[in-house]
């Protein structure tokens, strides 16, 4: 489970419903099924419209990783000293050697870097082939978070619209003055629900396929550079001290990163 999501949703929330408890309101008085399906039911037609079937169903598939760890990416730690070992093993028996170590490599894009050095493909071949499944994969979970951008861009004037709905109703019912209060407050739950909804879900979980995507883009290029330095025959010690380069900075784009 990815604690800091969670963590976050459950704060966000929290909080307004905290804030609104304090100031005298109730949970009822802003649980309406009817804004609910408004706000929600309009934003996902109106992204539905706006994407294709095959970019929705990816984004599904990765709202999985904003809140639960797939385990499938490697620490970047583990793979130097791996990437390293196998520099040690290819000097020592050559490039062959290392196609049984493949079955022990649980991250594909790292199993697949290593086979086509393995079976020998051009270094700048190489390079370019990966470089571009790195393009390919950006490309993907870029997509994938426009989808969640473009949904915290609808809820809000979506949540308007129910508001608007709202009111028209009350103007149908002026000639009960001591429903009016009510159903005004009634109306604007729909916008409560469209800012909350864009603000607290739907751009947080856009930019956390984003980091997500950042974080193993940094390790896949990490791996271009390990592949090649294995192809290279380099130095166990150099490339070791090459990729831990990467570490350094990957902390200093968080120190700087807004």
């Amino acid at each position: 489970m990815n604690k800091a999501s969670i963590i976050g949703l459950i704060v966000g929330i929290a909080a307004i419903l905290g804030g609104n408890l304090l100031e005298g309101g109730r949970i009822a008085s802003i649980a309406q099924g009817s804004a609910a399906l408004i706000v929600f039911g309009g934003t996902l037609g109106a992204t539905f419209l706006s994407f294709s079937m095959k970019d929705m169903s990816l984004a599904g598939k990765l709202l999985r990783e904003v809140f639960f760890d797939s385990g499938l990416v490697p620490e970047s730690k583990a793979v130097i000293n791996q990437t390293v070992d196998f520099a040690v093993k290819a000097r020592r028996n050559g490039m062959l050697s290392l196609d049984r170590d493949l079955q022990s490599i649980h991250y594909g894009f790292l199993k697949r870097a290593l086979r086509l050095a393995i079976d020998g493909l051009d270094p700048s071949v190489l390079h370019s082939t990966l470089e571009q499944e790195n393009r390919t994969f950006e490309e993907e979970r870029d997509r994938a978070a426009r989808v969640f951008e473009a949904a915290g861009g609808f809820a809000p004037t979506i949540g308007i619209i129910g508001a608007v709905l709202g009111l028209i109703h009350v103007m149908e019912n002026l000639s009960d003055p001591a429903e009016l209060g009510s159903g005004i407050a009634v109306a604007f739950v729909a916008t409560v629900y469209g800012v909350a909804s864009a603000n607290l879900i739907f751009l947080p979980i856009a930019k956390k396929l984003l980091n997500n995507m950042r974080q193993e883009i940094s390790l896949r290029e990490m791996i271009i550079e390990a592949v090649m330095g294995i192809q290279a025959g380099k130095s166990p010690f150099y490339l070791r001290e090459y990729l831990s380069s990467y570490l350094y900075k990957k902390r200093s784009e968080h120190q700087v990163s807004p």
